[in-house]
């Protein structure tokens, strides 16, 4: 042990970041997280709006192209997706090979690593390309998921509805069934709300992968594979769990004093941005109300409702609100969702947010190659295998 020896580098030992919070990467005009305010815009426009006025093919038209679309372009951009939401034979055959048991967001990272394969602009680097790439994507994610939850559950996959918009036909194409005029604008809304929040640990992942010149399929990969974490994508599902956990009224405060006194995680609540409510918690949380009232479920709604008013006001000092996850699991039980499809929705949504992200980073782009401050010994002497 005598030469193993800390470092006597001739530097200062610099600041670390641990989870980069305070680094930024990249300029962008893409999207605002105001955590002062609660606020959330998309190419400036709020959230609230949207929500309440577009639709999430309206959504994707603003993140890539960086501007609300003309009534033209706008179905052209619907149709245009309608047309790309078909999956072929190969995909369905590969979706049935796949383990009934494996998580549905392993399945899609899989069955988008696959797809690469079929694109004949996959290496294609140019913009325009990327543009038909991305578009691409976006609507083959819904049918995917959609195809797996029917195959695991040994039923008879759907096609695609051109017909329909995405969210409404994802619906379809999930439960077999036409989704009712609520449900519909629901995921609808799901989906906007979803679509982007800036520089989080996906896009980032994405933006890593891109900046390496790989394809977009590969940043879109690896996208989906930091999507699956539970402090990432999986936080809903974990948050939806802890309720039906809890189960009544009754039981939500003890449950989340109970939680804090010993210090506990509650999924759901704080956020690295936000000092204030999130505002697209906000939104799910009027309409899983609404989902509840309509499906006689208020006693789950009430848990939450405890649970957040618990949460806030035992830590509000600390600045601790409820973010999406909290309602969008909520939400998506409501919906009949299977709690392991909520990441993969969350998917469905954040490619767009992914693919805007990766092709802007690539108008100036640059390898990122971070640093890492090496603490290990510096004079570890190396003893043969026999000598050990």
């Amino acid at each position: 042990m005598g030469g193993m020896t800390a470092p006597s580098l001739d530097i200062v030992k610099p600041r670390i970041d641990r989870g980069l919070d305070d680094i930024y990467v990249k300029e962008t005009t893409i999207c605002l997280v105001d955590g002062e305010k609660g606020r959330l815009l998309y190419r400036g426009y709020d959230i609230r709006d949207l929500a309440k006025h577009s639709t999430f093919e309206e959504t994707v038209f603003i993140l890539i192209h960086g501007r609300l679309p003309k009534r033209e372009e706008l179905d052209k951009v619907r149709a245009d997706l309608a047309a790309a939401r078909p999956i072929t034979k190969e995909m369905v055959r590969l979706l049935k090979e796949m383990p009934k048991d494996a998580p549905p967001i392993d399945v899609l990272r899989t069955a988008i690593s696959y797809l690469s394969n079929f694109d004949a602009e996959r290496d294609d680097a140019s913009r325009d390309a990327n543009m038909h790439k991305a578009q691409r994507l976006i609507a083959a994610f819904p049918t995917i998921v959609a195809a797996f939850q029917r195959v695991r559950q040994g039923q008879r996959v759907i096609k695609p509805n051109p017909k329909l918009g995405l969210a409404a036909d994802f619906m379809r194409m999930l439960t077999g069934k036409r989704a009712d005029k609520l449900s519909a604008r629901v995921m609808d809304v799901a989906l906007i709300l979803h679509a982007d929040h800036s520089m989080n640990a996906s896009s980032f992942a994405a933006t890593v992968a891109g900046s390496t010149l790989a394809d977009l399929y590969s940043a879109i990969v690896a996208a989906i594979a930091t999507l699956k974490g539970p402090l990432h994508g999986g936080a809903n599902e974990a948050a939806l769990k802890t309720m039906l956990a809890v189960g009544t009224p009754e039981r939500a405060e003890e449950y989340v004093m109970d939680t804090l006194r010993n210090k506990g995680k509650i999924f759901g609540f704080g956020h690295r941005v936000y000092k204030t409510y999130d505002p697209r918690a906000l939104i799910l949380r009027d309409y899983s109300r609404q989902l509840a009232e309509r499906g006689g479920q208020m006693d789950l709604f009430q848990v939450a409702e405890i649970m957040q008013e618990t949460v806030v006001r035992e830590l509000k000092a600390k600045q601790i609100y409820p973010n999406v996850d909290f309602y969008s699991g909520l939400v998506y039980h409501l919906l009949g969702v299977p709690p392991d499809l909520f990441t993969p929705i969350f998917a469905v949504s954040r490619i767009s947010g992914w693919t805007a992200h990766v092709m802007e980073y690539w108008q100036d782009n640059r390898l990122v190659r971070p640093l890492d401050y090496y603490v290990g010994p510096t004079e570890a002497p190396y003893v043969p295998i026999d000598r050990r």
